[in-house]
């Protein structure tokens, strides 16, 4: 009976916990052509809430970002470079996963 008690909770509790991580691939203008602009780019987006993780991509000037849904938007990333003086553009949008936290 515990068992089947405790299976019930911890069912429970990893639905309430689950988040809703999506990725954005953008562009920006200025384009981001050196490690420089790399730098300045992750040095101060990582700030912006919900940022899970930032990848970029020098060769095709590319920003891929890894984001709770449950926390921000894409507009708000984009608002985050504006900041930065970089005007983002979306180029592609992942759907969504949901994932377990690991709380402890």
């Amino acid at each position: 009976m515990r068992t089947k008690a405790l299976f019930i909770a911890l069912a429970f509790a990893s639905v309430c916990f689950a988040k809703d991580i999506k990725t954005v691939v953008l562009t920006t203008n200025p384009e981001m052509h050196c490690t420089g602009c790399e730098k300045k780019i992750k040095d101060n987006i990582r700030f912006e809430k919900g940022i899970k993780s930032i990848k970029t991509n020098l060769d095709d000037k590319t920003i891929t970002i890894e984001y709770d849904a449950d926390k921000t938007t894409v507009e708000d990333i984009i608002k985050g470079f504006e900041k930065i003086k970089y005007e983002a553009r979306e180029v592609q949008t992942t759907d969504t996963k949901s994932t377990e936290s690991t709380q402890h």
